[in-house]
């Protein structure tokens, strides 16, 4: 198994790199596989019927929509646990509090153990294409397969939380699109830095739940 990344050959039109070429790293993205066909190879393996399997999961999603709506972290057996959370405005007096003051709702999840290190001994590989859309190299990453890890974010520090933190990337796409989305002071895989914000994005401040 492993992840295949494609490296391509892009002019830069702003930032630090600006009318250069740089390369910037992007998902090979496989086909979105339908629910119907994970159920029926999820009752395969398990060795029960694809009717009872699809009974479970639909059963499933529903208590973990209920729950969540009641304010649980319900866990994801095998992947992890999840949560709803908010992102809003902070005010300095009680009588400004308002439903309005919430900017977004947010699913947050948090993979299990096992999970993150799935994905850590799982090997990357990236294909370089050049400007001209031909493939000059092939190479497997020699990262040291660093999982980020959403319990160590501080809120109203990210910029890609919704919570008032700013992103500009310097160069370098990050993987999985081109914008500067990744949580604030890392380093994307494109080549760039992205330099996030510390939150605030008026003057009443934002904070996230």
């Amino acid at each position: 198994m492993a992840i295949k990344i494609k490296a391509i050959e892009r002019l830069q039109k702003i930032g630090k790199y600006a009318d250069t070429y740089r390369y910037q790293m992007q998902p090979d993205l496989y086909s979105s596989l339908a629910q119907d066909k994970v159920i029926r190879e999820a009752a395969l393996r398990s060795g029960v019927s694809e009717g009872v399997m699809h009974a479970c999961w639909d059963a499933a999603g529903e208590v973990i929509k209920a729950w969540a709506t009641e304010g649980h972290s319900v866990a994801l057996p095998g992947l992890g646990t999840m949560r709803f959370g908010l992102s809003a405005q902070t005010v300095a007096d009680v009588n400004d509090v308002k439903a309005n003051l919430i900017k977004t709702r947010r699913i947050i999840f948090y993979p299990a153990v096992e999970l993150k290190e799935e994905l850590k001994n799982t090997s990357v590989i990236i294909t370089c294409y050049d400007r001209n859309g031909e493939i000059v190299k092939r190479v497997t990453s020699s990262d040291d397969g660093t999982v980020e890890d959403p319990e160590g974010e501080t809120n109203g520090s990210s910029g890609s939380n919704g919570s008032g933190g700013s992103s500009e990337n310097q160069g370098g796409g990050t993987t999985g699109g081109n914008g500067g989305s990744n949580t604030g002071g890392g380093t994307n895989t494109g080549g760039g830095s992205n330099t996030g914000g510390d939150g605030g994005g008026d003057d009443q401040g934002d904070g996230t739940i």
